[in-house]
């Protein structure tokens, strides 16, 4: 057996110490990241989260997966984002109006009648005002990494036509668990109920509420319409979809890793886009085929003027003002 002398004994001790941190630092960040999702298994945002996961599988050679717990897995989106911002859940696709309970600039999107419409917003969050807005989340416990379309939200009820603000009134409409949704219902003459998106399909059915307001594809995937007749284009929101991650996890991953994970989410929203338009599409043919009244010709400026409470709220806050005014002014 060679006698080591003690120079080499020492070169070997390094390398083996310098192979067993390697070792020990790949298998510290390989790892398999939980992504919520509300949505079913088959809608584009989940389909999107899938794409990116196998985007970030290929560049990473397997040392990274996303798995995706849909269809409310892994709880309604508040609880989920709760559970997000605390590191228990590493990713989730949620709406603005939740999130903003915890990220100011949330509230923006969330606003309104602010998009004047789909590739209005499109450009602002495709362009800098995007960026700033995800480059906000991090002192809040998240990392945003992109948007994806949601559509236009519009109301529906399964109790009467809505074609004016005077129809709206003495309607239980469903809203998000958003402070900022009550008090855009109340401002239209109807009652705001928040409740989470699981329980909206029962409490039409049971006439615990009488309408809610979301977009074709959830009006439809959910089977709302078969207890809400009547579709009115009101438009009154186009927020978007955002997709965080949360700090801890962001934290887990080296700054190439991050550079994976923020292109591979910046590919899966273009990704998502083209999947929600043809959802879109065929959610509004399955909709009229189904009987469903649709009322496409009101008048949007007595909803857009009802508003006026709620910009003036807004603007007692310097930030979101100066964002508002900012967002108006994109072409």
């Amino acid at each position: 057996m060679p006698v080591l002398n003690r120079a080499e004994l020492s070169r070997t001790g390094v390398i083996f110490v310098a192979l067993l941190l390697a070792i020990c630092a790949t298998s510290a960040v390989a790892r398999e990241f939980r992504a919520a999702d509300t949505q079913t298994e088959d809608y584009p945002t989940v389909q999107a989260l899938r794409y990116m996961g196998a985007l970030i599988a290929e560049r990473t050679k397997g040392r990274h997966e996303i798995k995706v717990f849909h269809s409310r897995q892994l709880g309604e989106e508040k609880e989920t984002i709760e559970q997000t911002r605390a590191g228990a859940i590493d990713l989730n696709r949620t709406n603005v109006a939740l999130i903003g309970n915890f990220v100011p600039a949330m509230n923006v999107l969330a606003m309104p009648f602010l998009f004047r419409s789909i590739e209005h917003m499109q450009k602002v969050l495709d362009g800098p005002i995007g960026g700033e807005i995800l480059n906000s989340f991090e002192p809040y416990g998240f990392v945003g990494l992109c948007f994806y379309d949601s559509g236009a939200r519009s109301i529906y009820n399964g109790v009467r036509p809505v074609r004016s603000i005077e129809d709206l009134k003495g309607l239980r409409i469903r809203v998000q668990q958003s402070e900022l949704m009550s008090q855009m219902i109340r401002s239209l003459g109807a009652e705001p109920v928040e409740m989470p998106y699981g329980q909206v399909l029962t409490g039409l059915a049971n006439h615990l509420i009488d309408g809610a307001e979301n977009n074709w594809p959830s009006f439809v995937t959910t089977d709302h319409y078969k207890h809400a007749g009547h579709y009115t284009l009101t438009e009154h929101t186009m927020s978007p979809e955002v997709l965080v991650i949360s700090l801890k996890a962001w934290r887990s991953l080296s700054a190439e890793d991050q550079g994976i994970f923020r292109e591979a989410a910046q590919r899966s929203s273009l990704f998502m886009r083209e999947k929600w338009r043809d959802l879109e599409e065929q959610s509004q043919l399955k909709a009229r085929a189904a009987g469903v009244s649709i009322v496409r010709d009101i008048d949007r400026k007595p909803f857009e003027d009802a508003m006026a409470a709620i910009y003036a709220k807004a603007a007692q806050d310097p930030a979101a003002a100066a964002l508002i005014e900012r967002i108006r002014k994109v072409e």
